[in-house]
This record gives structure tokens, sequence and C-alpha cells, in this order.
């Protein structure tokens, strides 16, 4: 057996190896049992071996892949787990559950729907340029839960009929940057590049537009890399070699433009985790290693600015709620950089509170029917806590898990950059 969760070790992809490597991580969340309320994974583990007698070893292979198909990857285990490396048992549980996805699709195990689910959902860029050149049709017909179009949908390719999906935008935020005019920056404290994501580039291009305005009133000039998507979907489908060749197609690009004086700024929190985490341990190398290294979530980067390159402007003249609920987002969470939103928002003056429950989205593992009761029920708990904490607004960094927040409380979440480019009196567009 190897405890190993590099993708270019020769045991990486044995199936008889993961099976030993999910029988010892089994055992040792069964003993500890700290992450029971995180996921359903983990309570469908911990029944499955009291049921065995305590014996782990007994599980067999289809009750050690249901756990597997219950994990989303939020990474909150990681997170919070006691023995992570560099502990003697090395324990990383999300990448030990990537690693039994990756051994289904090299081994061609997955099920047709579930491939053709991966299929639909990791294809991110050619969606999202068809969709937004059809975006009135589109938003009209497919957007919209329940419709003829979504239980089509639902049958065909896997997707839940009922899950609120995002509008597409009628312009890409690339487009948008290419356009407009580059403001005069007099004393700059930075360069970015302004790394857009799918979720920006052509749903929510108004969260990039945000983040540019700020980062340029407080200096920071603001580029954007010819990229695409970062390739989350592919990699939380087990599919590493897809994952392999859209790095490739990004690392040089972001490599160079580091190189060339800039820092990668990420305004959504999976793309960001990607860049820092994902693109070294899966593609490695120099530029990948470069790119982690400069890499930083975009209220990472502006707090950044505001404590060591001479502090943020915070003459905020305009519209600031008073009381703001805050969703701080798991693969946020994850980066370990602390909660750089909520302390950007109270520079602003309003009242911040944050609750730190999962959306159940995590990737595309939300979207898809047979995953939708199951996320419908983990997102009870954010609900939850949302309508109690009753802020006058409620916002969070993650596209996705806001689109969980609007369909579990009916509220529309803003985004952090974007509360801050209303509080500074930038108006929307």
């Amino acid at each position: 057996m190897t405890t190993t969760y590099d993708p270019h070790h020769p045991a990486y992809f044995e199936e008889a190896d993961l099976r030993e490597e999910l029988t010892r991580a089994y055992d040792l969340c069964h003993g500890c049992r700290m992450c029971v309320g995180y996921c359903t994974a983990f309570p469908t583990l911990f029944d499955f071996v009291d049921n065995r007698d305590q014996v782990v070893e007994a599980l067999t292979a289809a009750e050690q892949d249901q756990v597997v198909d219950e994990c989303f990857n939020c990474k909150m285990c990681f997170v919070k787990c006691p023995y992570i490396p560099p502990h003697e048992w090395e324990l990383d549980f999300p990448r030990l559950m990537l690693r039994a996805q990756a051994v289904r699709v090299r081994k061609g195990t997955k099920p047709l729907p579930q491939r053709i689910a991966d299929q639909a959902l990791s294809r991110t860029d050619l969606a999202g340029k068809v969709n937004v050149a059809a975006s009135p049709v589109v938003n009209k017909l497919v957007v919209p839960p329940g419709t003829p179009v979504r239980k089509a949908m639902e049958k065909v390719l896997g997707i839940a009929s009922q899950r609120v999906l995002q509008p597409y935008a009628r312009e890409r935020f690339s487009t948008w940057f290419r356009k407009r005019v580059k403001p005069w920056i007099d004393e700059k404290r930075g360069r970015v590049a302004v790394f857009p994501t799918c979720l920006v580039e052509y749903q929510a291009p108004a969260i990039g537009k945000d983040a540019v305005r700020v980062l340029e009133r407080n200096g920071v000039e603001c580029s954007v890399p010819a990229v695409g998507c970062c390739g989350a979907p592919w990699l939380h489908a087990g599919d590493v070699d897809a994952f392999r060749r859209q790095a490739a197609k990004n690392l040089p690009v972001l490599a160079d433009m580091v190189r060339a004086g800039n820092d990668v700024v990420v305004p959504q929190p999976t793309c960001g985790f990607v860049l820092k985490n994902d693109y070294r341990d899966y593609v490695g190398g120099p530029d990948a290693e470069l790119v982690a290294s400069r890499t930083y979530d975009a209220a990472e980067y502006l707090w950044k600015v505001h404590k060591e390159r001479g502090g943020l402007d915070t003459d905020f003249h305009g519209e600031v709620p008073a009381t703001v609920t805050y969703h701080a987002a798991c693969h946020l969470q994850a980066q370990r950089v602390g909660l750089k939103s909520r302390d950007l928002l109270k520079l602003t003056g309003a009242k911040v509170t944050v609750v730190a429950k999962c959306s159940s989205i995590d990737g595309t593992w939300g979207y898809r029917a047979a995953n939708y009761p199951l996320a419908k029920k983990v997102a009870q708990p954010l609900a939850r806590d949302l309508e109690r904490a009753g802020g006058d607004v409620i916002c969070g960094d993650c596209h996705l898990a806001n689109g969980s927040i609007r369909e579990e409380t009916g509220r529309d979440p803003e985004n952090p950059l974007s509360l801050l480019a209303r509080a500074y009196g930038i108006p929307e567009e």
C-alpha cells in the first residue's frame, strides 16, 4: 500500500492500492469522527463501519464508493483534520477522494450517465461562448428551473432540472475590459493579471468589473490574460489528463505575466485554490511553482495592499449597508488566508456577521441530478444560519455558492467586491 496523493506516483491509478489506502483512511476517520457534521459522506462511512461491527476491512467496494460519491470536496475536513501532513499518518481525505475519482476514469468504470454529465459540466469555455452568444434565448429557456428544456437536460445530461442556474451575460468580461478606456494611475502600488474565471468571464462580468475598478482606485494596474477555464470541473470529475491539458494552456501565459512583474488575482475561490495548489500538485514544474507563489484571492490581494503598500482608500462616500451577513466559502477557507473580504467590508463601517456553512455546490457536484437531494439537505444549515443572522445584505465571494443561497433563501447575494465598489460610490454598470 502507498499513502500517496501524487498523481505522478506509479501506484496512483492502481485500484488495489487505492482500496487499501481507502481502508486505512476510513479507519482513521472512523476513530476520530471530528468531521461528522460537514457532509453526508462521513455519517455514511461511520454507519457502514458500525454496521460491520466496526471492522473497516469488512466494507465492500460499493460501500467505499458510496462515501466517494457523497464527498463533494469542500475540503473543510482537511482544514480541521489533526492528521494532515506532516503528521505521520499523512491523511488528506479530499485528495484521496479525487484519487478515487481519477482511478474510475482511468479504468473506464464510471457509469455512462456520469460520463455524460462530466462532459456537459466540464466544457465551460465552449458552453460559455455559445451561451453568451445566445444569452437572450438561453436565459429564458435554460436558466429557469423546471422548464421542459431543463427536464430534458436532466434526462440527457444529468443536470438537475430544479437547480437554479446562473444566467449568461450578453458581453464577456474580457470583451468589456478590452474595449474600455483605461484610467491613468498616478501612484502605482501594484500590477496584477486578473484571472477572469469562467463564472466572471461568461456569467458574472459585473464581479470582474467591480474588482478591476476597486483595484484601480487603489493604485493597482490591471490586465487580463488570454486564458481559459482553470480546469477544476475536469479535476473534480476525476479526469486528470484533461485537467493537465487545460493547465498546460494556462500556465505558460500566467507564468509569463508573473515574470513581467504581475501578481495573479482571482475573483473566485475555487479557481484561486486550483492555481495555488492543484497546478503545482497535478502538473508541477517551475511555471506552476511560480504561479502558485504569486496568486492571490482578490480580497487577499486588496488586504495586502492595505497592510503593506500604504493602505487602501477609505473614503467610502457611497452606499454602505448597516449590517452584512458574509458567507465564508469553503474553497476560500481552504486557502487559509483568513476572512479578508470580511475585513475589507469592516473598513466601510458595516457590521459584518460571518456564516461558514457549506452551500453543497462545490464545483459541479451540486448541479448533478443524482446529487441534488443530498445537496439540498447539506445546504439547509447554511440557509438556517443566514436567516438567523438577518443582515441587510447577504454577500459571498463564490458565485456558485451564491446561487445556492439564492435558491435556499430567496435572497439575492452580492459579491464583497461589488459592495466595496458601491461603498466607494462606483456605479453599477
